[in-house]
């Protein structure tokens, strides 16, 4: 197969807290060594890893260091790691959102990106104007784009807000226009980045298996960056792991992933510091699931409860929900908790101290064994607050074994659960 996709020494270097360097010693000495002297750039030295939970010394951080990496035609690469990890700054730069402080990008054929809610939209023009928008840039004529309307217009599924200007769409009408137009437009590479999440069901669904479509049926690549490890392995064919910029590990997407999960769920760690995305209106004082701070949480079939404890200040009025998901070793998914998709009803917390105190009684149909859990703050469809990604580590100790395939829920306990 031909090569697709070559990254050469690739890094970007960001300065903390400033666009450029904002001095002008700093702007006089880079032009002076760069353009008169004609040597590297002094500030390319200086600049530290990009480890977002401790304090460094230096204000320049690498947010990606040295990446070489090919990507053949017609490959499914799953792109994962860490919040921080330089993930979509990859997919940033690929897409000439941004440009790389070093190295090159070499590309077989058109873009198309889809790297976050709204990308590419202008608000005030309707879905329709978009869909032509958004086809022009990628180099498709008048014609071209009409063939394909109906097409677009279909897997979307907001026929009825076509001509709206998408100001006026929710998150996930947005969404669902913006994949359905990069996926139809027919580009030979195709960039997906944490965006599905944001979809229903049925649309990652359907996203999933036209992106398995257009890989395997048409020869095309794609990379995908998701926190979800089963649609990653269901998807995908080969994986990168990146941590704080840097590739830690490349090779099939079964292994990739164990090395993921492996690094990524720290016993020494406490709660606290487990914690993926905080949004910038919530503070966490206290975590702790049983009483305990820290993993590993033991089950027994006596003592089957996890209390989850979560203390904190908002800094303004949130809809917040609890969210609850049990994965296995292989991250595929066993139970969802969460209260709202039962009562369909999303509390409002006030702005202030906030306590979370919620008891989830496990059911016997979890079989015994080591599991991942992910917690979660959100307003369900919206936004999350506050998230810990496969931060948790249970151990489940003498459950009766059972099998099944049903999901259902548990009456009244907004628990969706594997039986």
């Amino acid at each position: 197969m031909p090569t697709a996709i070559e990254f050469d020494n690739i890094s970007k270097e960001y300065r903390l807290g400033l666009v450029s360097t904002r001095t002008l010693s700093h702007d006089l000495n880079r032009w002076w060594k760069t353009k008169i002297l004609r040597k590297e750039d002094p500030y390319l030295k200086i600049g530290e890893v990009n480890d977002r939970a401790h304090k460094g010394e230096s204000d320049y951080v690498w947010a990606l260091k040295d990446i070489n990496l090919k990507v053949e035609q017609g490959e499914v690469l799953g792109i994962i790691g860490k919040n921080g990890a330089g993930k979509s700054t990859l997919l940033k730069i690929l897409s000439r959102v941004t440009s790389p402080t070093t190295g090159t990008i070499r590309a077989r054929g058109r873009i198309a990106s889809l790297l976050e809610v709204g990308t590419g939209f202008h608000p005030e023009m309707t879905g329709r104007e978009n869909i032509y928008m958004n086809g022009a840039i990628l180099g498709m004529t008048k014609k071209e784009i009409d063939r394909k309307l109906d097409e677009i217009v279909d897997f979307s599924g907001v026929e009825r807000y076509l001509d709206t200007p998408v100001k006026r769409y929710s998150s996930g009408m947005t969404v669902r226009l913006g994949f359905a137009i990069a996926a139809h437009l027919e580009p030979e590479i195709l960039v997906v980045d944490e965006v599905l999440s944001v979809g229903d069901a049925e649309f990652q669904k359907k996203a999933i298996g036209k992106m398995q479509d257009v890989s395997r049926g048409d020869g095309r690549t794609v990379l995908f960056v998701s926190h979800n490890m089963a649609s990653i392995k269901m998807l995908c064919n080969k994986g990168v792991l990146l941590n704080d910029g840097e590739i830690s590990k490349i090779g099939e997407i079964n292994e990739v992933v164990s090395a993921y999960l492996d690094t990524n769920t720290d016993i020494t760690k406490n709660f606290k510091e487990s914690i993926t995305y905080q949004a910038p209106y919530i503070e966490i004082d206290n975590i702790n699931i049983n009483g305990q701070t820290s993993n590993p949480i033991r089950l027994t079939h006596d003592n089957n409860i996890i209390n989850i404890y979560i203390e904190g200040i908002l800094k303004s009025d949130q809809m917040m929900a609890l969210e609850f998901r049990l994965y296995d070793k292989n991250q595929l998914p066993l139970a969802f908790y969460s209260p709202f998709h039962y009562t369909g009803i999303t509390p409002v917390i006030k702005k202030g101290k906030f306590k979370i105190n919620q008891e989830i009684v496990f059911p016997e149909t979890i079989n015994k064994g080591n599991f991942y859990g992910s917690l979660f703050l959100t307003n369900p469809g919206v936004k999350y607050h506050l998230t810990l990604e496969n931060a948790l580590q249970i151990v489940m100790e003498g459950f009766p074994t059972k099998t099944g395939n049903v999901f259902e829920y548990e009456k009244g306990a907004g628990f969706l659960f594997l039986k």
